[in-house]
């Protein structure tokens, strides 16, 4: 994998062509697929890289936060380890929602993200972490260090969010939402990822 050419040459993976970040897990690089502005669900392709409609919002729940992933980071082994009731990892890019008391009104862009904390979620027993960061030097987020000093009600919605957004009226859910954990766990869950990304892909840090 070459990630040293040029953008004017190559368009860098967002996934696997731009570094996690120079002081993660404490500071990442996040790539943004949605916003609270989006009705459909955008999700990064794997293959080529690029944000596709992967499917219509069936519910009328928006995401309350810019929502997107953590590059070179997989959800598998050692990130289940970390998750009460975990078969495995769901196989995707670690998801991060973040922060930011500016609207950020598009997708498919980079941003430094400062992480506070996460959300544990099962989906069909399958690892699903949620990060939760601030967006680095906001001016209203921005000294914030752990998730417990956000208002509560902030965290109410983004859990809310995450049990709802699948859910299909008279189907059973199969997303199951923990507490919330603070910063020191939600580090340790990105090292866990960063370190499945490699183990996984057969690369050497």
């Amino acid at each position: 994998m070459d990630t040293n050419r040029s953008y004017l040459t190559s368009r860098p993976h967002p996934w696997h062509g731009v570094e996690n970040g120079e002081h993660a897990p404490k500071i990442v690089n996040a790539f943004i697929e949605m916003t609270p502005f989006d009705h459909v669900k955008l999700e990064i392709n794997k293959e080529n890289g690029y944000l596709f409609i992967d499917r219509p919002q069936l519910m009328s729940s928006l995401p309350p936060t810019p929502y997107g992933i953590i590059p070179r980071t997989l959800c598998a082994k050692e990130v289940a380890k970390l998750m009460d009731g975990a078969n495995k990892g769901d196989m995707d890019p670690l998801d991060i929602c973040i922060f930011s008391e500016r609207a950020i009104p598009r997708g498919d862009v980079f941003l430094k993200a400062k992480v506070i904390g996460g959300i544990p979620m099962l989906d069909k027993g399958l690892a699903d972490d949620k990060i939760i960061a601030v967006l680095e030097n906001d001016p209203l987020w921005g000294d914030v260090e752990d998730i417990k000093e956000l208002p509560g009600k902030l965290i109410k919605r983004q859990t809310h969010y995450f049990t709802t957004y699948k859910t299909i009226p008279g189907e059973k859910t199969t997303v199951s939402v923990g507490n919330p954990y603070g910063a020191d766990h939600a580090r340790s869950v990105i090292r866990a990822a960063i370190v499945d990304y490699y183990n996984f892909f057969g690369l050497k840090r």
